[in-house]
């Protein structure tokens, strides 16, 4: 690399990760596959072995084009033959994405049988036997996420509890398809569910949140 890349280590583990982390949301819609595969090229020999997807990208949400950013990665690591020295991200969708989602039906939510379809479509499309860091996109609860100050709680525009997620992330661990587990625009009420129930239950635990949080965007402290 032309820089020295500084690297964190997922907190509870051995794994290091570099501190800028390759993102891949528009590829497929603002940018094509040959785009895609020279920026992560630059961002590898800058230093960077963070790679972060999703199964509903590309963003904007297009249910004819979902999973190509994915593909368009699996395609690179395919091609470059270096799976092994990066850390690589990716996230399931969770009920609230229903209406936005073309690759599957995600209706029913966060449940074993959803998560079992949706990680073996990321690992199909990423052409790997795993994934290092696998985390849940949103809430399977409507809650205030995406800086929405206020809500109004419906239990039936909930899907499935966090403990029945969780239980389903930890069936693909000791499968092996994950390494890791974390969570994405989640609350702080949300995260220390995720933390209480790994902890009684002996569970995975999750060693990353994913959320929109700087100085300038403060909203998941109140």
């Amino acid at each position: 690399p032309n820089v020295i890349m500084k690297m964190n280590k997922l907190p509870g583990t051995e794994t290091s990760v570099s501190v800028i982390c390759a993102g891949t949301m528009n590829w497929g819609t603002f940018n094509t596959e040959p785009e895609a595969h020279e920026q992560l090229d630059y961002a590898i020999s800058q230093g960077v072995n963070f790679i972060d997807t999703a199964e509903v990208y590309p963003i904007p949400p297009n249910k004819e084009l979902q999973g190509l950013t994915e593909t368009y990665i699996g395609a690179w690591l395919k091609a470059r033959k270096n799976r092994d020295s990066l850390i690589v991200a990716s996230k399931v969708s969770s009920r609230i994405q229903a209406g936005i989602m073309g690759l599957r039906d995600t209706s029913a939510g966060l449940t074993a049988a959803n998560i079992r379809i949706a990680i073996d479509g990321t690992l199909s499309r990423l052409q790997t036997d795993y994934v290092d860091l696998y985390q849940v996109h949103f809430p399977d609860r409507k809650t205030n996420y995406l800086g929405v100050r206020g809500y109004e709680a419906r239990a039936e525009q909930d899907g499935a509890p966090i403990e029945e997620t969780l239980d389903a992330l930890s069936e693909i661990v000791q499968a092996g398809k994950v390494r890791y587990i974390g969570i994405s625009n989640e609350t702080p009420w949300g995260l220390n569910e995720y933390l209480r129930l790994a902890r009684e239950r002996n569970l995975p635990r999750v060693v990353t949140i994913q959320n929109q949080y700087s100085l300038i965007n403060r909203t998941f402290e109140v």
